[in-house]
């Protein structure tokens, strides 16, 4: 009862905004932008095809390789500058320089090294959502209270252990926090790689159905799925964040 009062107002917000899609291209008498339901039946078109479902496969596997990358380099690297202030001092400066380039602006750069393919925007992928996770990571050390790790160093704890037990358990809500934000940004990021350099895909699906033949039925399709895979991409990396093993640091 409680979970559908929580989803109510959001699914009034949503019907309101089809009605008043809907009447404002009948009264408009719009022989360009679709309907809502001719946005329905050209989904319904590609999806009994199968063409939906190639193009949402392919943007998943890319996002899925690009982002499974930047986790495996960037938490081991957030927690190596966490720890050891050489390492922060020396690479931090670096990250911050390259983190507010858009990933955009990257395209050109990943075509010329890796061609147009998969490995393009798999590598966009990895620099939109590297940066985040690290500077996330790091962040998340510095923030544990030194008495802990203090306390921890004076009972003799060997190193490894304190990591194991103290750092990352204590670092794990800000890792999370850092992979929702990076799985967020590599999903715009594929989208709009695709819209450049590939022929498959949702960005590709979008771009194509406006240059063959003005379907825009097909454009506002794209870009409902588009936002309903992220809606769901992100209500995953929430169910992390409920996990019990999270500690959310030392709560009493």
């Amino acid at each position: 009862m409680k979970s559908t009062k929580n989803v109510l107002p959001s699914l009034l917000v949503l019907a309101a905004v089809v009605g008043l899609w809907w009447a404002a291209v009948v009264l408009t008498r719009s022989v360009i932008f679709p309907t809502p339901w001719q946005v329905v039946t050209g989904t319904l078109e590609l999806a009994r095809d199968g063409t939906l479902w190639e193009h949402i496969g392919a943007s998943l596997m890319r996002v899925g390789a690009g982002f499974g990358i930047a986790v495996l380099f960037a938490i081991p690297l957030g927690l190596w500058m966490g720890r050891v202030r050489g390492a922060f001092v020396t690479l931090n400066p670096l990250f911050q320089i390259l983190r507010p380039i858009s990933p955009i602006a990257w395209i050109p750069i990943a075509i010329l090294w890796f061609g147009v393919g998969n490995a393009s925007p798999i590598y966009l992928i990895f620099i939109a959502s590297v940066f985040p996770m690290i500077v996330q990571t790091t962040s998340g050390v510095h923030t544990i209270e030194k008495r802990y790790l203090r306390a921890a160093e004076n009972f003799g704890v060997p190193r490894n252990k304190l990591f194991r037990q103290v750092v990352f358990p204590a670092t794990l809500p800000d890792i999370i926090i850092g992979m929702r934000i990076g799985l967020g940004v590599a999903w715009l990021v594929v989208v709009a790689a695709e819209m450049i350099a590939l022929r498959s895909g949702l960005g590709y699906m979008i771009i194509d159905s406006r240059n063959a033949g003005n379907r825009y039925d097909l454009v506002i399709a794209g870009m409902i799925i588009i936002g309903l895979i992220g809606l769901a991409l992100d209500g995953i990396m929430r169910l992390l964040e409920s996990m019990k093993n999270v500690r959310w640091r030392y709560v009493h």
